[in-house]
């Protein structure tokens, strides 16, 4: 019995392994990329007591991450699961903050607001400049 356990593991380890390599070969090189995209933002405006003075909102472009990364998976007898997990995700390796301009606002009844000071309101937000790919996990960057 014990030689077929032995054998078992030994079969499953190589069998995992090959399986390991094969799919990094298939994944091929890593495509992590900033993409332009956009998103609907809305942001409300209160007075010192608390009241909505007005809600205002819009479409705006922005970079996103995007794409793949390397990543496997190799047997392990140090590791309790029986494999070593090497992860790598696609995120932002620098941000850029710059100033957009919410162009639709509106009033607590829902009434555009047109005078020159309330029409538009002009917020901060960050977006990724550029992209690559980190182990996954890992925000000490």
């Amino acid at each position: 019995m014990m030689g077929f356990i032995s054998i078992f593991l030994t079969t499953l380890i190589a069998i995992t392994t090959h399986y390991s390599v094969q799919c990094l070969n298939e994944l091929g090189e890593e495509n992590c990329e900033t993409l332009p995209s956009e998103i609907n933002i809305i942001k409300e405006e209160y007075d010192e007591l608390g009241r909505l003075q007005r809600t205002c909102h819009g479409e705006i472009a922005v970079n996103k991450c995007e794409g793949t990364c390397n990543s496997q998976v190799q047997p392990s007898v140090i590791t309790p699961t029986g494999f070593l997990k090497e992860c790598y995700c696609c995120r932002e390796s620098f941000l850029r903050e710059r100033v957009v301009t919410l162009s639709h606002c509106y009033d607590p009844d829902g009434m555009r607001l047109t005078n020159e000071d309330m029409h538009s309101m002009d917020i901060k937000l960050k977006e990724p400049s550029d992209c690559k790919c980190f182990k996954c996990g890992d925000f000490s960057r």
